[in-house]
């Protein structure tokens, strides 16, 4: 019956393991080596013969035939042999058959080999994954909860995309095919590899324009830069040293066809396309785009980019929820702020009055706020709502009160 049962875990471990024949055999002899020790003290003496295919193994004990025994592990008594053919001094091998080891000997190397193994399939699955940490992973939802989704390879193994690397609204059922970049792989406490996947790195948009974009694939175009803010808008900036090839056009395809399975792809996420430069203020020209700019100040306090825009141009230069502001700023590596170019003659007209002029009763800080989102002058500010600008300045609605009601009294008092 042991002999059956072991057996029967060989051909579990040889059908279902991917493990190779030369580790298999040394995690077995390693096995019942350990057991041997236990049972008899020592396993130097011992010859142990596997064969995996047949899920059988062979163990012999080789004592020295002597007239007295000293130690009854590696020697025998030449008067208990049966077998008259030996003489003193010669190896006497005594095949081990499993139910010497007992009951408990042999759940011993069941769960030791069935120990071993999860160890093995543990690290080839960890070594297996570290290696495609950056690729595109396509597997099925198995499971959804609050906090993460679990997927499935076809292997069977468990890989995790935790809300926060979803983009946002995304919902996930059963048995719905995902896409998402592989991430991380961690080993927590011996534990199954923690493969953690991501929808919302630029890796993972990055990739997406290789699979779409042959030219990108072919080295014939490259991906500079990818900035990101999930679910709402991307930049990327590709470079071609192929004068004939348009790297823009490339990525874009003839009608959108090649960005738009891409944005369907990251859920109707906008995506600019633009060409990269070294040239800094180019670079920032092109990413603010369709902003014209009037002027570009680099440098400055806190290495902070100023970039001036008529009045009607901050609008499409901030974006929606300063998302385009953002993403340039990301894009250029560097804080940009946008101010408002008003000539003098513009301002002596609408009589308006510059918000440096209200430093007594506004902090700085705030004032440095303001003048951030493109508001350089108390008309400017009163031209918004309170609650755009709560969002765009980062300001508490009390703040923002507060600062409205001081520039309403100010053009109040000069009626």
């Amino acid at each position: 019956m042991e002999k059956i049962e072991l057996k029967d875990a060989f051909a579990e471990f040889k059908n279902q393991k991917n493990i190779d024949r030369p580790t298999m055999m040394g995690v077995l002899e390693d096995v019942f080596r350990t057991q041997i020790t236990k049972t008899y003290g020592s396993a130097d003496n011992f010859d142990i013969i596997i064969n995996i295919d047949k899920g059988d193994c062979e163990i012999y004990w080789n004592r020295e035939v002597v007239e007295e025994v000293e130690d009854p592990n590696t020697q025998i008594a030449i008067e208990d042999l049966e077998d008259d053919d030996y003489e003193l001094g010669e190896t006497f091998a005594k095949k081990i058959e499993l139910k010497d080891f007992g009951r408990r000997g042999i759940l011993n190397i069941r769960q030791n080999l069935q120990g071993r193994i999860m160890d093995i399939e543990k690290a080839n699955l960890y070594n297996k994954y570290v290696k495609k940490i950056g690729e595109i992973f396509t597997g099925e939802v198995y499971q959804t909860w609050a906090k993460e989704v679990l997927i499935l390879d076809e292997d069977g193994n468990e890989l995790r995309l935790p809300k926060s690397e979803q983009i946002p609204g995304e919902h996930f059922k059963k048995n719905d095919t995902v896409r998402a970049i592989i991430k991380s792989v961690e080993m927590k406490n011996n534990t199954t590899p923690y493969i953690v996947l991501s929808r919302t790195t630029p890796d993972f948009l990055e990739k997406l324009f290789e699979h779409e974009v042959p030219e990108i694939l072919d080295g014939l175009i490259t991906v500079k830069k990818v900035v990101r803010i999930p679910g709402e808008r991307a930049k990327v900036a590709v470079e071609s040293y192929d004068e004939r090839i348009d790297p823009i056009g490339a990525c874009i395809g003839v009608k959108g066809a090649r960005i738009i399975g891409i944005v369907r792809e990251l859920r109707n996420e906008n995506i600019d396309v633009l060409q990269w430069t070294n040239n800094t203020q180019l670079l920032i020209q092109r990413a603010l785009n369709p902003a014209k700019i009037s002027s570009i100040i680099l440098g400055g306090e806190e290495d902070k980019i100023k970039v001036y825009m008529l009045p009607d141009e901050v609008k499409k230069g901030i974006g929606k929820g300063g998302c385009n502001i953002k993403l340039a700023g990301m894009l250029v590596g560097k804080e940009i702020e946008v101010w408002r170019e008003l000539p003098k003659e513009d301002l002596e007209d609408e009589e308006d009055v510059l918000l440096g002029e209200f430093d007594d009763v506004i902090d700085a800080w705030i004032i440095e706020r303001l003048q951030s989102i493109g508001c350089d002058t108390a008309k400017s500010v009163l031209a918004l709502s309170a609650a755009d600008i709560a969002k765009r300045a980062d300001l508490e609605d009390e703040t923002v009160e507060e600062i409205i009601s001081i520039l309403r009294a100010e053009f109040e008092d000069e009626e």
